[in-house]
């Protein structure tokens, strides 16, 4: 499928400059086709999954699409660099941009700047605030929480500890997922009566600052920490890494978001208790089919809508070990030979992983 459309007319200086702020930004732009332009942008790389798994298996399915070029950049946690990675997207002629923010007040600048050339937004994995974007797609972030701390109480319990006391380390607060995650994990440790000994909320969702600042809690609370609530797996790692080497004599209960393999790791492992598995796959193809149905004229297909943008809001799934077979391998996520490497055949057979079988990389 060929995308043919009129171009928008630069003049020559802007075009030039923005040329220039390309090289500068990261944004890779070849020369335009005629054919259709989709630019991605992504918020930082300190998640694993988004260069992991977000940006290749979108530009997949718009590979699969048609005649799509991807222009794709990464802020690297700055709002500012991302503002003008748009900017140098649009000058190269994107058709419609796919956003995921690093920060979703300042974003509404990159909306306002592609409105104004008539490009449509599709805002990705997180609502882009003030409206204005043509289209949403994430996951029910609450619901995500509250998988967590369900996860997290059962873990406890399990280990004969009910009403320990857990310690929080929330995601970036300038991100509204962190709000909504909140949201479903405070109801769930409210309802089961536990206590928060403390809550830090991770700038930039910073595994380093929540090392850092999980080693202090660590040094004043001691074996009296049972649990942690982590904001996604990064942070579940570094909780992790901070209880190995501040001594504890019993590791608390751990719970993350995002699968990570890392994360599938520890669970398999034992050193983390529950992940929450979020299709990336299926978001990536919501993504790429409202991207190619608005670059071709036409309104996405959405199921609902979120502060009245049109939206498609995906279900999330809890993973413990008994899950791994069932969710992870299931949807080839991952290769089972990075999943069970070596030192971790003996836990991926008593998991029901079949460790002889090879899996394609994200289920291609």
């Amino acid at each position: 499928m060929t995308v043919v459309r009129g171009r928008r007319s630069w003049p020559a200086l802007v075009v030039a400059l923005l040329a220039t702020l390309i090289a500068a930004t990261g944004c890779a732009a070849p020369a335009p086709t005629g054919d259709g332009v989709v630019a991605l942008l992504l918020p930082e790389s300190g998640t694993a999954r988004y260069e992991r798994l977000d940006r290749p298996l979108f530009e997949e399915q718009l590979a699969e699409a048609g005649d799509y070029r991807v222009i794709s950049a990464n802020a690297g946690g700055s709002a500012s660099r991302q503002l003008e990675q748009a900017e140098s997207a649009l000058a190269a002629g994107a058709d419609v941009l796919v956003v995921n923010p690093v920060d979703q007040v300042a974003a509404r600048s990159i909306v306002d700047a592609a409105t104004a050339l008539g490009v449509p937004v599709v805002s990705y994995d997180r609502l882009i605030d003030g409206g204005g974007a043509a289209f949403y797609v994430s996951f029910d972030n609450e619901r995500v929480g509250m998988l967590q701390a369900e996860a997290l109480v059962a873990g406890m319990r399990a280990r004969g500890t009910p009403r320990g006391d857990v310690l929080v380390l929330a995601g970036d607060p300038n991100d509204a997922n962190t709000t909504q995650l909140s949201a479903g994990f405070e109801r769930v440790l409210r309802d089961a009566d536990i206590p928060v000994l403390a809550r830090y909320d991770v700038p930039g969702w910073s595994a380093a600052k929540a090392q850092e600042w999980m080693a202090t809690q660590v040094a004043q609370f001691g074996d009296r920490i049972q649990g942690v609530y982590a904001g996604n797996d990064g942070l579940a790692g570094a909780a992790i890494a901070a209880f190995r080497t501040g001594g504890l004599g019993t590791a608390p209960i751990v719970t993350g978001q995002d699968a990570d393999l890392a994360a599938v790791r520890r669970i398999l492992a034992g050193t983390q208790y529950a992940t929450v598995f979020k299709n990336i796959a299926t978001q990536a193809r919501v993504a790429a089919d409202a991207a190619t149905a608005l670059a071709e004229g036409r309104v996405p297909e959405a199921s609902s809508t979120v502060d009245g943008v049109p939206s498609v809001v995906l279900e999330p799934v809890l993973v413990t070990v008994d899950d791994i077979a069932a969710t992870i391998v299931a949807n080839d996520l991952y290769p089972i030979a990075d999943i069970c490497a070596p030192d971790l055949l003996a836990e991926c057979a008593a998991a029901g992983v079949p460790v002889a079988r090879r899996s394609p990389r994200l289920g291609g």
